[in-house]
């Protein structure tokens, strides 16, 4: 087994389209087939379960991380390698932070777009130089990436800030991405 870990940021519901499912499912498997080390926020709910299911169902590790007070409202994840309880959301996303070699952003909502930009935030702030991966699932990072080039064109971040992440098309394109990661990071 890899110790590489990839954090996957994504929805607590599933999403509209059947789409996001299937996305899910094949980034949980890939990442166990791959050997890598998921770590997630612990919640057996939308996406986010989806993906840690599959990953487990696949024969992978799993790292849950949940504030305590999300514990019901999320049903936490039963059954994986490792639950973490944290005492806040803050908390929770500086352990998922920690853990990872690299992460993945699956289409979600106003609490993945949370993440997502602060991880870019402490990106830019040298906090780390991890990959971040937008993944690419029927066209969900396109307004994403157009929000930030508005922010860029309004002149309050600079062209470079497009350099801290890459938008990926699939999940078959993030496991090779990943997979290079892993390569160089165990190399």
């Amino acid at each position: 087994m890899s110790h590489f870990s990839v954090t996957v940021f994504c929805g607590s519901s599933p999403g509209a389209s059947p789409e996001y499912r299937v996305a899910a499912e094949a980034l949980g498997v890939g990442l166990a087939r791959a050997g890598l080390h998921l770590v997630f926020g612990g919640g057996n709910v939308g996406l986010m379960g989806i993906v840690a299911g599959a990953a487990l169902a696949a024969g992978g590790t799993v790292t849950g991380i949940i504030p305590q007070f999300l514990r019901a409202r999320e049903v936490e994840f039963h059954g994986l390698s490792e639950l973490i309880i944290t005492d806040s959301m803050h908390q929770r996303k500086e352990m998922m932070f920690a853990r990872a070699d690299a992460f993945v952003v699956l289409p979600g909502g106003l609490g993945t777009l949370d993440e997502l930009i602060e991880i870019l935030t402490w990106k830019q702030l040298e906090r780390h130089a991890k990959p971040i991966l937008l993944c690419d699932v029927q066209g969900w990072a396109g307004p994403v990436v157009g929000l930030i080039d508005h922010v860029i064109r309004a002149g309050f971040a600079r062209g470079s800030a497009r350099d801290l992440f890459e938008v990926v098309e699939g999940v078959e394109a993030i496991l090779v991405r990943l997979a290079g990661y892993a390569g160089r990071v165990a190399g």
